[in-house]
């Protein structure tokens, strides 16, 4: 089994609040609330996979106050050529998570089978609180393939594992990867912050309640034996790990 290195990658920036970030009303839900954007690279001898793909930058520009690179220039700074990306795990279809799919035209997308079919399906065309988060243009050229479509948890590579979680989008999926440190979990927006899986506190923007509780449980399941998990926006994850480059951490 491959041993892998993993990465996060800070692509963007920006300040929020509180209310925007966490369910339910609070007297600090108008606080301001700094948020990052994040892709990983998970890199073994024989494997490179990228997983999640950022915001293109046409729609980066139309968020007030985003501090934006563009993902390939971070992974450009590692030596990463994106055409050389073997693999790209979607966690979900969600705008900032899967936009610059384009910039890897070698790469099979994995992405859960649920996903693609709810935003492909009636409800995603009624339900206009969810709709404005869906990237049409990335989903089509994911459909367009090569793509890898799972239904449920499956092994992407030796080592490199994805698992359906559900909870913030129909098929949202994390990703379990295996380290010299122990397994890392990327949990990517089934848990956006640290904060929300150590008060179990789900965050607004959700498919089903109930998967999101679940998906909490899931994600600690998954990483037991090392606690490393990575949460999908929170910006204590640069402080956290030690720094390889700007906006760039090694997680293991």
């Amino acid at each position: 089994m491959s041993v892998f290195e993993v990465y996060a990658l800070c692509y963007g920036r920006r300040t929020g609040y509180r209310g925007e970030h966490f369910l339910g009303y609070g007297e600090d839900s108008a606080e301001p609330h700094p948020t990052a954007y994040y892709v990983w690279l998970a890199v073994s001898p024989e494997h490179t996979v990228v997983v999640d793909a950022g915001i293109r930058p046409e729609r980066a520009r139309q968020l007030d106050g985003l501090d934006y690179v563009e993902p390939v220039q971070l992974l450009a700074a590692l030596g990463v050529d994106p055409g050389a990306v073997g693999r790209v795990v979607l966690t979900h279809l969600h705008y900032d998570h899967c936009g610059t799919v384009a910039e890897f035209p070698g790469a099979r997308f994995v992405v859960q089978r649920s996903e693609v079919d709810y935003w492909t399906g009636p409800w995603a065309k009624r339900i206009e609180r969810e709709r404005w988060l869906l990237d049409e243009v990335a989903l089509e050229h994911v459909r367009a393939g090569p793509v890898d479509l799972v239904d449920g948890d499956a092994e992407v590579v030796p080592g490199l594992s994805v698992h359906l979680v559900g909870g913030h989008t129909a098929g949202m999926q994390v990703v379990r990867v295996g380290t010299a440190a122990g397994p890392v979990v990327l949990a990517s927006d089934a848990s956006h912050f640290h904060e929300n899986l150590e008060h179990d506190r789900p965050a607004p923007l959700l498919h089903s309640m109930t998967g999101v509780y679940g998906a909490f449980d899931r994600v600690k399941e998954l990483a037991a034996g090392s606690g490393l998990v990575v949460p999908g926006h929170d910006p204590e994850v640069l402080a956290q790990y030690p720094p390889v480059a700007d906006r760039i951490v090694r997680i293991a």
